[in-house]
């Protein structure tokens, strides 16, 4: 093992059936996650990331509003541990360094929706990479091409979003991310995702293609970073059941329940002498 690294990541959830998250059962991963050096492939060896975050939220209208069915809120409080296996090869692949990953969450969730609670622990929904490519330009800027492959592992039940910890659905994601250092120990790095989901085969559900971007601008002061990070999401297709557009529900969502969404808040990096980096990262958001 080479490196090791945690993350900290704190604020809100997308509940599934709100406005800034249309997509079914959620994101499988957790948006924002990626910031500081997320365009440079380190190394060849093994590394590991540990992210550990909470988000919690209400649901919400298409307006911004808490919206409450039946006249009752609903809120969601999720607790998770992300473990990340990385592998970076000696192979070259279009002039590039070969490397691939895998992703295991651990989740703890616990859902009020209607008046009816419940909790569930377990494993979410893995994910991996089976190709990515990273080229290092030069000492100032670096990219990596990848490809994201997402698998229903997490436990589901479409009668009962409480002990439903995976979205039951395949998804593929298409990544560019560049990192540029310029003079003055600063950083701005931008990683570019492309999500397709397929269908839910219980539900018959799909959710439209989305664009989706983390970022970060920072100033890095010795074993320290400091910058503002945070993520945006548009969704570009509209949701579909059984080969038909979803309708508008009154007060909650619109036709085709697109999703968009944009966070912003501080980051704060440390770097130990063994290599060890931690990483803590609030967000503000706004959904349209």
């Amino acid at each position: 093992m080479k490196k090791s690294a945690i993350a900290l990541i704190v604020g809100g959830l997308f509940l599934a059936a709100g406005a800034a998250q249309a997509k079914e059962g959620g994101d499988q991963s957790a948006p924002g996650a990626e910031n500081w050096m997320a365009g440079a492939l380190p190394p060849a060896g093994f590394y590991f990331k540990n992210y550990l975050g909470h988000y919690g939220g209400k649901l919400q209208d298409d307006k911004g509003h808490d919206a409450k069915p039946g006249g009752v809120g609903a809120r969601a409080d999720v607790n998770f541990d992300v473990l990340r296996f990385i592998y970076v090869t000696n192979i070259k692949i279009l002039g590039g360094d070969y490397a691939v990953q895998a992703f295991v969450p651990v989740v703890n969730q616990s859902l009020s929706f209607a008046g009816n609670r419940g909790s569930k622990f377990g494993i979410g929904d893995m994910f991996f990479t089976p190709v990515a490519i990273g080229w290092h330009h030069s000492p100032e800027l670096h990219t990596i091409a990848a490809l994201d492959v997402f698998l229903p592992t997490g436990e589901y039940d479409k009668n009962d979003p409480a002990r439903s910890l995976g979205s039951n659905y395949v998804a593929y994601e298409a990544v560019y991310a560049v990192t540029w250092l310029p003079k003055g120990n600063w950083e701005v790095t931008g990683k570019f995702m492309y999500n397709m989901k397929q269908k839910n085969g219980d539900t018959k559900y799909q959710s439209g293609d989305e664009f989706h971007m983390d970022y970060l601008v920072g100033k890095k002061y010795g074993d320290w970073g400091f910058g503002l990070a945070g993520y945006y999401l548009k969704q570009l297709d509209s949701d579909k059941q059984n080969g038909v557009v979803v309708p508008a529900v009154q007060g909650l969502r619109s036709a085709g329940n697109k999703g968009q969404v944009f966070a912003i808040g501080p980051s704060v990096k440390y770097s130990t002498k063994t290599g060890t980096t931690f990483e803590l990262g609030p967000d503000t958001e706004t959904t349209t």
